[in-house]
């Protein structure tokens, strides 16, 4: 883990392979992901069921992100703010050769009791010199659900919503929303 961008009293730390995800960061991470899902966020994962959930939930998603983790195509970046997990992303590379040059975000969150303070946006700052810098990348994606205001957050770091999934996501009866799709180029 290297330290490598502060804002005030925000440092963000970068994560790229397996050993440096020690048990206590997995746990932080879980313990961070289950406050953001149970407060609405869209960052539920694969195989998980919807809110409320317990962090023992989240641990095996947890687990899977940081036994991934590589220098040339998996990083994590996560926001502290005096000790404290505020934040963590997933940084990848695309899998296909034709989409190597790309990077894709996942799992972006900003804990509860961290929002407002510029967290989400330093973060989102900082991987974007880590995927264009560090991981030669040249665009990033992303996809989001509506009816949250990510769009707008995004928009506001330089993203632009490239298309749509009108109600491709179902978050209960009668509750569907759209995923939209967002680039940034480097």
């Amino acid at each position: 883990m290297t330290a490598s961008e502060t804002v005030p009293s925000t440092v963000i730390t970068q994560l790229s392979r397996p050993r440096d995800a020690t048990e206590a960061v997995r746990r932080n991470l879980a313990t961070c992901w289950t406050a953001v899902v149970n407060a609405g966020g869209a960052v539920v994962p694969m195989g998980c069921p919807l809110p409320p959930v317990a962090q023992a939930t989240l641990r095996p998603a947890v687990e899977r992100i940081t036994g991934e983790l590589s220098p040339d195509h998996s990083r994590l970046l996560m926001a502290t703010v005096d000790g404290a997990l505020a934040g963590w992303l997933l940084l990848r590379r695309e899998a296909h050769p034709l989409a190597a040059h790309c990077g894709v975000l996942n799992h972006v969150q900003t804990h509860v009791h961290f929002r407002g303070r510029g967290v989400g946006a330093a973060m989102m700052r900082h991987a974007q010199g880590v995927a264009r810098d560090e991981m030669g990348l040249e665009r990033l994606q992303l996809a989001v659900r509506s009816g949250l205001g990510l769009e707008e957050f995004y928009r506001k770091a330089g993203w632009t919503e490239v298309g749509r999934w009108p109600g491709a996501l179902r978050v209960s009866p009668g509750d569907d929303r759209d995923e939209i799709l967002m680039s940034l180029a480097l």
